[in-house]
């Protein structure tokens, strides 16, 4: 069998990959506990249950939690197929802190703090079904770094249960939005370009 496309998955495990897609060795899976710690959501707002594989551009994780009737996003008892942009976000932010580790090795941070993203912007988005909650089978969340600088990033994500795509889209992160806007409002207060 030739190499993993991402450590822990077979290579025609994410769609569209190729020989070409970065295959680095990094540690998966990771657990919940791991997420919960390198996401600013924790409690059952952590809405992930493992990173199954990611490399460089990709992450595959896994979650369950879509089935809780105590999901923090469900709206009189349902859970919208929206709300997997939230699922996607998560797994983005999930990505970012991975791609801060230093060696691909999760336990091994960069100097510094993993940079703070904020989604600026969701587009393309297709829902193929009504409800997330319908689903009894755990849900598997992709992202794909499609570009980016050192100000934001552009991921494609798609959320599926088993073979069936639930969601897609394509969602614009910014890199240390509050930093940014602190900076812009002390220079407009002194006066200066921003």
């Amino acid at each position: 069998m030739t190499q993993d496309v991402l450590h822990g998955a077979p290579p025609d495990a994410l769609p569209g990959t190729t020989a070409a897609t970065p295959s680095t060795s990094h540690a998966a899976p990771l657990g919940r506990a791991w997420i919960a710690a390198h996401i600013p959501h924790s409690g059952a707002m952590c809405l992930l249950d493992s990173v199954d594989a990611w490399d460089d551009a990709h992450i595959r994780c896994t979650a369950t939690s879509h089935r809780d009737a105590h999901n923090p996003l469900r709206s009189q008892g349902r859970l919208a197929s929206v709300c997997g942009i939230e699922y996607a976000a998560q797994a983005m932010a999930v990505h970012g802190a991975l791609a801060g580790m230093r060696d691909g090795v999760p336990d091994q941070p960069q100097a510094g703090r993993p940079r703070v993203g904020y989604l600026a912007s969701v587009r393309g988005v297709e829902a193929r079904v009504a409800r997330l909650d319908t689903f009894e089978a755990p849900l598997t969340v992709e992202a794909e770094r499609m570009s980016g600088d050192g100000n934001t990033v552009l991921y494609g994500f798609t959320l599926r249960c088993g073979d069936e795509v639930l969601l897609t889209g394509r969602a614009a992160v910014m890199l240390d939005a509050s930093g940014a806007l602190a900076r812009a409002t002390d220079n407009s207060l002194k006066g200066e370009p921003t």
